[in-house]
């Protein structure tokens, strides 16, 4: 029996230059804690002006808005919380590391999303019941506020939210506020020109619907994730089909591919190859087989065990072992008798 796992690969640290006109290193850790911290002291500077501005202007999609901010903030407390607990070493029991903690946190946003979207939607439906006098110009400033701060948010969580879940949770929260602003925005020059009281609340049920959007594809790559499914840019039959395609390889008795975070795949696989490998032989297939799996579906953590069907050896036993109790009681029995 061999085995075969591929340690992380000592890649140096890239620096590139960024939109802010700093140097990074392509895969460094307190990079994204950075972008994290910015967009968090940018959201809970703009939850404060559009609280107030919507208090005083009776925007119930700018308050609304409000409320999506908090989430967003609250949101990405809990994102820079994971990002700095997925970063402590793999010790321990925590022999993957702590990374499935961002996407616990990413589904807990997700989840946290749909229960503001239920909530603006009941309060829409009130506000329709019980319309109220809305101040076009105050809300307008609110909403303009809201997408310059958002613009700017998406800029800086965009390159980073590719290939980061949790990144990626940010980045749709700040996408569904600069469309809620565009709504706002427009709801307000209606209010300010023709006073259609009633697009206030139109525009907050957008709000909602464009958070319930945002909230649902994230809540199902987080569940997949954390459910150990297969990531859906791999198909294991195929995998399967490729490693029989190797010469000497006559089953896959047994496979498992799954991601232990967005951008990081395992995949373990038991083997059964010719019995008339020798050593050197089997060293030169793993290495074929391993090579093949990383340039073709980019999968980084790879555990290959061959098997064939050598005999087994045969070990000594006992000679009670190979008798039964009351054969063994009986014979003791005669040769006392005798």
């Amino acid at each position: 029996m061999t085995i075969a796992l591929k340690p992380p690969s000592p890649n140096p640290p890239i620096l590139r230059p960024c939109f802010c006109g700093l140097l990074h290193s392509n895969d460094s850790s307190s990079q994204k804690m950075q972008v994290i911290s910015i967009a968090l002291v940018l959201l809970a500077s703009l939850f404060a002006t559009e609280l107030a501005i919507g208090t005083w202007s009776h925007s119930l999609s700018l308050l609304a808005d409000a409320g999506h901010l908090l989430a967003d903030v609250t949101a990405l407390s809990m994102t820079l919380g994971a990002a700095w607990l997925a970063q402590r070493p793999a010790r321990d029991r925590a022999t993957f590391g702590h990374q499935r903690v961002e996407i616990l946190a990413a589904l807990l946003n997700g989840l946290g999303l749909l229960a503001i979207a239920a909530f603006v939607t009941w309060e829409s439906w009130e506000r329709f019941n019980l319309p109220q006098t809305v101040l076009g110009l105050p809300m307008l400033l609110g909403a303009g506020i809201g997408l310059l701060v958002n613009s700017l948010n998406i800029l800086l969580l965009y390159q980073r939210s590719q290939d980061d879940l949790n990144l990626k949770a940010a980045f749709l929260h700040v996408v569904a506020d600069a469309a809620s602003s565009v709504g706002v925005i427009i709801a307000s020059l209606t209010i300010y020109f023709w006073h259609w009281m009633w697009m206030d609340t139109t525009a907050s049920l957008m709000v909602a619907v464009l958070t319930s959007l945002s909230a649902l594809p994230l809540i199902k790559q987080s569940l997949e994730i954390l459910l150990e499914y297969a990531p859906t840019s791999i198909d294991p039959t195929e995998i399967e089909a490729t490693l029989l395609a190797f010469e000497s390889v006559q089953q896959v008795e047994a496979l498992w591919i799954w991601s232990i975070s967005a951008n990081q795949i395992a995949l373990v696989a038991q083997i059964r190859v010719a019995k008339s490998l020798g050593s050197g032989e089997r060293d030169r297939l793993l290495q074929k087989l391993q090579t093949h799996l990383q340039r073709i579906y980019q999968i980084e953590e790879i555990v290959l065990q061959l098997k064939s069907d050598e005999l087994q050896v045969k070990t000594s036993l006992h000679p009670l072992l190979h008798q039964s109790l009351t054969e063994h009681v009986s014979r003791k029995t005669r040769s006392s008798l005798s």
